[in-house]
């Protein structure tokens, strides 16, 4: 089967759930530049994925070499992604491409994208259509083909035949293009607006009138992608609906470098506040070599009186570990103090169905002595399941007021690499905007993947956050600058101090 897909006007966010699903059955993709290289994570590890350009004036691979290439994976007998930016059949050649299947008798099926031409000016605060302004909307090609000899598009009949002009690929032709629709009939005051790269971080929004616009757009070096707006409806774009570029971290792109599994949650929360966000785990979250330790403690749980967790990380593998062995939270004694570190592994705690007891005001370890009472723990025995390798203060601490602390790997933070030539070529050419930490294990493996040199010369150009003072101190100890620590050392602080940081900072990609 070979899919066409359409991959949206360039927001991964927008892709469709059918054309995640195809992305999982591929055993190719063959993709253009326009749609988004985010979207390839879909497709499996061992697909093959090609990459045939498309840009305008040097393809990497003509469309008959794109349309060949089709038919000999599909006779091959392969699933087959062909990711096309925006939506196959809108000046697409999604349809020259069914049509050199259907000629090969290959099986074909076609997944719509949301087309630039509704989603850039939606993202630019531009309804096409609005009640008592435009009843009716054109999508034009402001490309023509120069070997026809003759206009592809009847200007004098667009010019009144619809209130709101869509042009695709009609940048480099805007003054020839405005002159045409002002001969035709259209007043010279219409108003217009050139968005380039739309639904992006790099999105540009220039507006102006068919009289003025091409100047505009070559005064701000406007240049493709980009879509052209032309109508009543543009107007509406200055009464407040341009949520798009007005959000916080409009612009911005941010590092996020924890564990995969973990980075959700972080990289949701900063693209909803407009940044992008580029994933670089640079730690994985993988089960301990012996599970020895803490199968002992499960084993012997009746006989501890306090049970601290310090990420949600080490609830998670405690809660596995028991499923394991056919337990639940009642395994745990119903006179034990549960202690956590931080509101979001007391929730995961709760969650599962446990009262926590303690959470101190300070989410690290040392607040957490002050929380307890240390008159009560001399002779207790405390269990904390926790990372392999971390701090040594609570333990340490507990044990100097005479508690007997049992500490058992509960998993390993195991150091990742993987994405990191990406990430060196986007800060070497200053296109990132903020790198975050949020443990030190981050910041450590961060280094060790580059080295401790070459990774305070990458974060020169660049700000760092990081979720807290222990984080930050690390981040000191290997050499790098820290710009900001979160004064709420959990995820919605450390978004925050990203927040306060890139809007303090007037400089924005494209101005």
């Amino acid at each position: 089967m070979i899919y066409l897909v359409g991959s949206g006007p360039g927001d991964p966010g927008l892709f469709t759930v059918k054309g995640v699903r195809c992305m999982e059955e591929a055993d190719a993709v063959i993709y253009d530049r326009l749609a988004p290289e985010a979207l390839l994570r879909y497709a499996r590890p061992d697909a093959e994925k090609i990459y045939v350009g498309k840009k305008p004036g040097s393809p990497t691979m003509s469309q008959e070499e794109i349309n060949d290439l089709l038919v000999e994976k599909g006779r091959a007998g392969m699933t087959v992604v062909r990711l096309k930016g925006g939506d196959p059949y809108i000046f697409g050649r999604g349809g020259e491409e069914a049509l050199a299947l259907n000629r090969a008798a290959l099986p074909f099926e076609v997944v719509p994208g949301v087309t630039s031409g509704v989603a850039a000016p939606a993202y630019a605060g531009i309804p096409v259509t609005h009640r008592n302004v435009s009843t009716s909307v054109a999508f034009v090609t402001g490309h023509e083909d120069p070997t026809k000899g003759r206009p592809d598009v009847d200007w004098e009949k667009l010019a009144s035949g619809a209130d709101t002009l869509v042009l695709y690929m009609g940048v480099g032709r805007l003054e020839e293009i405005s002159k045409g629709l002002i001969a035709a009939g259209r007043s010279q005051e219409t108003p217009v607006a050139c968005v380039q790269w739309g639904t992006v971080p790099e999105q540009r929004t220039v507006t102006g009138t068919l009289q003025d616009i091409a100047t505009r757009v070559a005064e701000a070096g406007l240049k493709p992608p980009a879509i052209i707006v032309v109508g009543d409806v543009v107007d509406l774009r200055d009464k407040g609906l341009d949520w798009y570029e007005r959000r916080p971290l409009f612009g911005r792109r941010v590092v996020v470098t924890r564990a995969r599994a973990q980075a959700g949650e972080l990289s949701a929360e900063l693209e909803r506040l407009g940044a992008e966000v580029h994933e670089f785990p640079t730690i994985e979250i993988s089960p301990p070599e012996d599970f020895g330790p803490l199968d002992a403690a499960i084993r012997d749980l009746d006989s501890f009186g306090l049970i601290v967790f310090t990420s949600v990380n080490g609830v998670e593998a405690f809660l596995e570990r028991l499923r394991h062995h056919g337990l639940d939270l009642r395994a745990v004694p119903r006179d034990a103090t549960v202690a956590a570190i931080g509101p979001a592994t007391a929730e995961t705690i709760e969650r599962a169905g446990l009262r926590v007891d303690v959470v101190p005001e300070e989410y690290r370890a040392e607040a957490l002595i002050e929380a307890l009472d240390s008159s009560i723990l001399a002779g207790e025995r405390v269990l904390i399941p926790r990372a392999k390798v971390a701090r040594e203060i609570l333990p340490d601490r507990l044990r100097e007021v005479g508690a007997e602390v049992v500490v058992p790997p509960a998993y390993e933070s195991v150091p990742l690499s993987e994405g990191k030539e990406e990430v060196s070529v986007r800060l070497q050419s200053g296109e990132i905007d903020c790198v975050t930490f949020t443990a030190s294990s981050t910041v450590e493996n961060f280094v060790g993947a580059f080295g401790a040199e070459e990774a305070a010369r990458l974060l020169a150009g660049t700000r760092v956050a990081c979720i807290g003072p222990i984080t930050a101190d690390t981040a000191r100890e290997r050499g790098l600058r820290v710009d900001a620590e979160a004064d709420e050392y959990t995820i919605s602080g450390l978004v925050e101090a990203v927040t306060g940081l890139l809007a303090a900072d007037p400089v924005k990609r494209g101005e």
